[in-house]
């Protein structure tokens, strides 16, 4: 698990560079997954710092909640705030590997590129791809942020949102084709139309030549945890096409949902 953290400084010599403090705070995480519960006086040892120091660091990482005092002991050990930032990070394993077998499925199915991203800084984190038949080598998307708003996937995930949520989140609209959308009315329109619908379309938005459509993976409390795409070229990909594709799509992101735990309509169960 990677943890950025911000705000530790000081040491014996002066201010610490920030990759110093980060280094020394993933230390003391790490030394308290080790031994359970650990004092200032050795986390200064192992540190190398003096204690005064090592008790910022340790106060700095207890007001985010990531480690707490033992008040009998006087001793730190991980805190709750670790339990949330591993329960996300389980959570998109949890998508990846449910829509594993389903993407593989579709790609066949479809001879398409199958994508799986979710909503994360702003931005469509990619987190799967699945390569279908007609995909000549086609770019790796995994790991990528994608604008939301030029992007099939972005837009299913925009839909989850209410409509103050999607403007606080998007407060400019960027130009990447002659047509992305830029307009914040005509946004909104289409998310409407997203959600009516139950998927999104993306036809030359983000790069010219690229088409996308794409449908939402629910979890147990019905909401759009994850978005679910196939994408080619816009040549290939024609209004046709996109009609034949959109029934597969939205039945196998009900498939991965019903995976998640999802009870909504027509949910398949062809479990691998």
């Amino acid at each position: 698990m990677h943890i950025v953290l911000y705000g530790f400084a000081m040491s014996n010599s002066g201010s610490a560079s920030p990759v110093q403090s980060v280094d020394r705070a993933v230390t003391v995480l790490e030394m308290l997954a080790r031994d359970g519960e650990v004092g200032v006086t050795e986390i200064a040892t192992e540190l190398g710092v003096h204690k005064s120091t090592a008790f910022r660091l340790v106060s700095a990482l207890e007001t985010r909640g990531l480690v707490e005092q033992n008040a009998e002991r006087g001793k730190y050990r991980l805190g709750v705030g670790i339990l949330r930032l591993a329960s996300a990070t389980t959570a998109r394993l949890d998508v990846v590997q449910e829509a594993r077998p389903v993407c593989r499925r579709l790609a066949a199915d479809t001879g398409e590129t199958v994508n799986i991203a979710i909503l994360s800084d702003k931005a469509a984190l990619y987190l799967d791809q699945v390569a279908g038949s007609s995909a000549l080598q086609p770019w790796n998307w995994v790991g990528q942020r994608i604008p939301l708003h030029a992007t099939s996937n972005g837009k299913v995930l925009l839909s989850g949102l209410e409509p103050g949520e999607v403007d606080a989140l998007l407060p400019s609209l960027r130009s990447y084709t002659p047509e992305t959308i830029t307009s914040r009315g005509r946004l909104h329109k289409k998310l409407d139309e997203v959600r009516e619908r139950g998927y999104a379309v993306a036809v030359d938005e983000l790069e010219v030549g690229l088409t996308a459509v794409a449908a939402p993976v629910r979890n147990t409390a019905n909401e759009v945890v994850a978005s679910m795409s196939v994408s080619g070229p816009s040549f290939r990909l024609t209004e046709e096409r996109r009609a034949e594709l959109v029934g597969p799509v939205v039945d196998a992101a009900r498939e991965v949902s019903g995976r998640l735990g999802w009870s909504g309509p027509e949910v398949q169960s062809r479990r691998e």
